[in-house]
């Protein structure tokens, strides 16, 4: 029942964005209507084939539709906010005439005048009993008697009918062109922006944190957080080697993967994640699973990370110096039985030492709170990624980017390095987050 409620509002959407952007603008049997609706007909039809193809089709035809399927997603969410608002320009065009509206109305009105003669006498005074006075004959311009003869006589030529002006778009089409001109120029504007954001890969972000217990040997600790690189049919080998130079470049004391490394199969992906076994840190990289991991094989991927250095905290934990570093499984895992286990991965530790978790979704705060976490490292909101959407984000998580705290416990929460979906990034920058830990000691 959802699906088909969907289809019919996608499907009534792009005949709203026709008719407006194509329809309104174009005249019937035109090139461009031809054109315009054969657009509208096949973006939604990629679309379809790139979230349908994936099951059953080789990785390479996932690659060759990924790029049009998604970004034809992306293009019609900015052309119909655009036209969206062209329908205020609209509301406010009919209600404010134009000037020459006005000017004409002025002069229709003027010609439409009609001229009452003064009324006559209806009766005889009783006195004198005169009969009505007939009005006074108005006098005829001078020369008009003669221009009637001379017209009669076919002296005078008729006159020439006006010569007819070239004909010019109507005002409505004229506003249409204008509207539907500036929803696309806009939208493409802003998908072009948004997608160069996110294939030129994440900047370093960097913050300080104060952790509770750390001791003052740990000062200035530097934990590089990467999340949600989302390696698959679009970004692959060349974008992973970017991210992991980035990282390399930071010299971190901790490299932390916070889920959602991948979208595809290792038997797919496994060349496009080698770089990986590059990443450099004084006490080794950290992989947690997300949710994605656990949509195409996480078992498989877990022992692929493995193998190119990375070290998986599957509910579990790990002392460093100065703190413990622990890790937990996404929460999609639950339905697989591989779900988040704070108590194995928390349960028995000291509580007099600092601690860092590495959950990839922010929504297990509570349980971090319960288990005396004093900082959560994740990700997966991609800060919203496109905005508006950031909106709907933060109705379903409880940080969508940035530092806050919870308690005892504080959450950071990374806008992630890579796109899932459309690879554009609108109004939420991809980041790779330096954390440097403080003592308060």
């Amino acid at each position: 029942m959802f699906a088909v409620i969907f289809l019919i509002v996608f499907s009534a959407l792009h005949v709203y964005v026709w008719r407006r952007l194509v329809r309104d603008t174009t005249r019937p049997g035109s090139v461009l209507r031809r054109v315009g609706t054969c657009l509208l007909i096949a973006g939604p039809l990629l679309t379809a084939g790139a979230q349908t193809v994936g099951a059953i089709a080789p990785f390479r035809v996932r690659q060759i539709m990924a790029w049009p399927g998604y970004l034809w997603l992306v293009l019609f969410l900015y052309l119909l906010l655009a036209l969206l608002l062209g329908e205020i320009v609209r509301l406010l065009l009919r209600r404010k005439p134009s000037a020459a509206t006005e000017a004409d109305a002025a002069v229709s009105v003027g010609a439409d005048e009609v001229h009452v003669d003064e009324p006559q006498a209806v009766s005889a005074r009783a006195s004198g009993g005169a009969a009505p006075v007939p009005p006074e004959p108005r006098p005829e311009p001078a020369g008009s008697t003669a221009l009637a003869v001379a017209r009669a006589s076919n002296v005078l030529e008729p006159e020439a009918p006006a010569r007819p002006e070239p004909a010019s778009p109507s005002r409505r089409l004229f506003v249409s062109r204008v509207i539907g001109g500036t929803a696309a120029a806009a939208a493409l504007g802003t998908v072009a922006y948004g997608t160069h954001s996110a294939l030129t890969g994440p900047k370093v972000k960097r913050l300080t944190v104060p952790l509770a217990n750390l001791p003052r040997a740990a000062h200035g600790y530097r934990i590089a957080v990467v999340s949600d690189m989302h390696l698959g049919p679009i970004l692959g080998r060349d974008f992973a080697q970017h991210v992991v130079d980035t990282i390399n470049r930071t010299q971190p004391d901790l490299i932390a993967v916070v889920g959602d490394l991948v979208d595809g199969s290792v038997a797919d992906l496994g060349t496009a994640v080698e770089p990986l076994a590059q990443l450099r840190a004084r006490h080794g990289s950290f992989f947690v699973t997300g949710n994605h991991e656990y949509f195409v094989g996480a078992r498989q991927w877990v022992d692929k990370v493995r193998d190119l250095g990375l070290h998986p905290l599957e509910n579990t934990r790990t002392e460093l110096p100065g703190f413990d570093l622990a890790g937990v499984n996404d929460v999609t895992g639950v339905d697989q039985g591989q779900g988040p286990d704070f108590a194995k991965a928390l349960g028995d530790r000291d509580r007099s030492r600092a601690s860092v978790l590495l959950a990839h979704q922010p929504i297990v705060i509570d349980d971090a709170v319960r288990h005396g976490v004093g900082l959560q490292l994740s990700g997966h909101t991609h800060g919203g990624q496109l905005w508006p959407i950031n909106y709907v984000a933060e109705l379903a998580n409880p940080t969508v980017a940035g530092l806050e705290r919870y308690g005892d416990t504080q959450l950071y929460v990374s806008r992630g390095a890579g796109a899932w979906g459309p690879p554009v990034r609108v109004g939420a920058p991809s980041d790779i987050t330096v954390v440097e830990l403080a003592s308060k000691a």
